[in-house]
Formats: C-alpha cells, sequence, structure tokens
C-alpha cells in the first residue's frame, strides 16, 4: 500500500524539487498535488520506459560468490503472470526508498488499547482523507512533514482541538501554534479502560477516538537478507555501511537512492545516480573498502547511531548535492563513448546562491503557503508570496556598496 494520500501536496515548491533537465508544467501549482507530481515522473520515464518491468516484485539479491567479479542473482515474481524469475546482473541500484514499513514506538498500553478499540490507531501511511475523522477526537503523534500535514487536514472537520503530541523539537513550522490546534509532549501511556492517553507531562485525555503516528518508518530491505554484512540493523533505524549514503561498503556494484532524510528528493537522487554512473562505467574508481567503512564510522561518531546518521537538514542538503558535483567532476571524460558535454556525461545538478536562499526559507514559504488556505492552488511562484530572491539580492548588493 503506497502512503499516498487523497490531499497530498508538495511541502517544497516545484522550482526546487525538479529535475534539472525538466520542469514541472508552466502553470503549475507551486506546490503540486500528488497526481501532478505523478504525472511529470510518468513524463520523465517515458524515454526509458521500455527497458522497465512494471508490476514486479524483488523477491531476493544475492551474490553466492563473494568476489566482486561475479554477478548478482536477482530473484523477482512477475505479478501479472504469477512467474518467479531469476536472471543475473552486474550491478543493483536499490531505488525502492524508505516509506514503505511503517514505524509505530513501542508504549505501555497500546497493544491491549489497539486490541480495545480496533482501528483507532493507525499510521500515516494507511491515512487517506480527513473526513474518516469528521468529529472525532484525535492526536497526531509527530511534527514533522505528514504530521504537520495531517494535522492541518483534520482541523477542517475533526473536533477541536487536534492534540499534536511532539517530542522533538519541530523540523518544520509546528501546527501546535494554530488555534485549532493543542501541543502536547509525547505520549507515555496507554489507558485503555480510560479510552485515555497519558502524555510526559502527566496530562491526562480521554475518549480519544483517534491516535494517528506520523512517525516515520523503518529501513527495510527484505529482499537483501543475504548481504554480509548486513545494510540494515535489526531496529531498521538505519542503514549501515553506505559510503556517501549510496554505495555498499563490501561491494560498489550495489548501491542505493534516496537513503538520507528531510532531503529534496529529485535532486539528490539526480546527483547520486550520476556518481554512481560515473563509478561503474569505470570513469571513477571508488575509494577502497577500507576508506569506505572510515567515512561511514566518522558519520557515526558526528550524528550518532540511528536515523540521526541520514538525516541532511538544510545547509546539510545542499553541501551533500554539491560535494557529489564535484565528485562527479573528477570522472575521465569519454568523448569516444559519444557522451555529452565534452565527454563528461549528463551533469549532476549543482546549487548556487539562488537555490540555496529558496532553501533555507522552504519552512516559511510553506507557512505562508498554508495561511493562504485553499487559494494557495492558485499560487504558481515565489513571488506570490513575497519571496522574491532577485529583490533580496538587490537589496544586499546595495548594502554592501554602503560600506
Amino acid at each position: 500500500m503506497s502512503p499516498i494520500y487523497d490531499l497530498l501536496e508538495t511541502n517544497i515548491p516545484h522550482s526546487l524539487m525538479r529535475y534539472s533537465d525538466k520542469e514541472f508544467p508552466q502553470g503549475s501549482s507551486l506546490f503540486p498535488r500528488h497526481s501532478v507530481v505523478l504525472q511529470y515522473l510518468k513524463e520523465y520515464a517515458q524515454e526509458i520506459n521500455p527497458h522497465i518491468s512494471y508490476q514486479t516484485q524483488v523477491l531476493n539479491i544475492e551474490k553466492p560468490d563473494p568476489s566482486r567479479s561475479q554477478p548478482w542473482t536477482v530473484e523477482v515474481l512477475d505479478l501479472k503472470a504469477n512467474k518467479v524469475i531469476k536472471d543475473e546482473y552486474d550491478a543493483v541500484v536499490v531505488a525502492s526508498g524508505h516509506y514503505n514499513d511503517p514505524f509505530i514506538p513501542d508504549i505501555p498500553g497500546l497493544v491491549d488499547f489497539d486490541k480495545a478499540y480496533p482501528g483507532a490507531i493507525s499510521h500515516s501511511k494507511f491515512y487517506r482523507r480527513p473526513n474518516d475523522f469528521k468529529d472525532k477526537k484525535v492526536i497526531v503523534v509527530g511534527n514533522s512533514a505528514s504530521g504537520v500535514d495531517v494535522s492541518a487536514q483534520l482541523s477542517t472537520v475533526a473536533k477541536q482541538p487536534i492534540f499534536v503530541s511532539e517530542k522533538e523539537k519541530p523540523t518544520v513550522i509546528p501546527p501546535a501554534k494554530e488555534p485549532w490546534a493543542a501541543g502536547v509532549p509525547e505520549i507515555v501511556e496507554f489507558l485503555p479502560s480510560q479510552r485515555g492517553v497519558r502524555f510526559a507531562n502527566g496530562q491526562i485525555e480521554n475518549d480519544i477516538d483517534a491516535v494517528i503516528f506520523c512517525t516515520g518508518f523503518h529501513y527495510s530491505y527484505p529482499f537483501l537478507k543475504s548481504l554480509d554484512p548486513t545494510v540494515v540493523v535489526p531496529s531498521g533505524g538505519h542503514a549501515a555501511h553506505l559510503w556517501e549514503q549510496i554505495l555498499y561498503t563490501a561491494d560498489p556494484t550495489l548501491s542505493f537512492l534516496s537513503v538520507p532524510q528531510r532531503i529534496v528528493p529529485f535532486p539528490i537522487a539526480e546527483a547520486q545516480s550520476a556518481l554512481i554512473a560515473r563509478i561503474w562505467s569505470g570513469r571513477l574508481s571508488p575509494p577502497s573498502e577500507a576508506a569506505m567503512e572510515a567515512w561511514v564510522q566518522e558519520q557515526h561518531e558526528k550524528k550518532g547511531e540511528g536515523k540521526a546518521i541520514h538525516v541532511m537538514a538544510f545547509p546539510e542538503d545542499v553541501d551533500y548535492i554539491n560535494r557529489l558535483y564535484e565528485l562527479s567532476k573528477t570522472a575521465t571524460k569519454a568523448p569516444e563513448l559519444g557522451l555529452e558535454n565534452d565527454g563528461e556525461g549528463k551533469r549532476p545538478p549543482y546549487w548556487g546562491l539562488d537555490k540555496r536562499w529558496v532553501r533555507e526559507r522552504v519552512p516559511k514559504i510553506k507557512l505562508a503557503s498554508r495561511a493562504a488556505g485553499d487559494k494557495r492552488h492558485e499560487l504558481r511562484t515565489l513571488e506570490d508570496l513575497g519571496f522574491d530572491y532577485e529583490e533580496w539580492k538587490r537589496t544586499v548588493e546595495e548594502g554592501e556598496k554602503l560600506f
């Protein structure tokens, strides 16, 4: 089941989230609906569609011989023909994302509450529409993008206030500041006999109709269970042994896309893909296994364990895109292969000051959009919301001239 809900729209302006070589259709809303994004991706993939096998489930990926010279054996299920197929590949990209296996924290009383009130506890993956919660007393757990979006949608139909449970410092403008919301700390106990919960500050709320956990997902790659060393730690909290969040350190013919969190996914996947292509084509050598593992260890020392190792909030995400660009630039040119850009191949994105400026302001831009209500769908540019990079740049330059 997909985690995409009926009213889902992007939380990043399309001018920032686009691929470098394709704009969104003219007239697109500043924050497009998911149907617009889907069509955008279909059009972007049109050229390579003949090479893609849809309705195919990957069952297992393994390399029986640990030697890198051996191919990967990939076992898939053709869902149309209900037939299992095995084939061999020189290299594998895992681009399945990390929004499939929901994470719900282990809270005392939760299991009994769920048994007593089936369906009252859910996860944002299964959320579809606000009307399912009409006139209900709701707690939304989580303060990141999905928590903000779901609680805002519920505000039009659910009982007010909507309780927004926040464990960590908000990464976006928190809904708890809205008049229809009540910010509360984390839930420490479910109270089935009262159909209630106890929060960390001792506050108790009873007669709860629904609790929606917007608490993210486990990293889950069940088709890679034979890998040694494993990519996924037992808790599912993070993916392990990935150099630059991309290459499997034990064998760089296995790579991953869009593992990091709190990023702009399309440009980052594009930058990662450019690096992978240059390495696999032999135009750029990856570091040694020891050097790649040293990089991974350094990240753990900086960020700790768990999902924190994958979090790339601004400005780290911008710096990451540009670092991958610089790495890709060091690849050997191969004009004899017919590669564009004088043998460089398709260039990855590079984010200059303009995109950095927009990225830094995304939370405020989204807040301004949300304040516009339904009229936000009529917004087409950042300037419509009063965010003008060129005007800001002129102001800065004029200020510098005064000194």
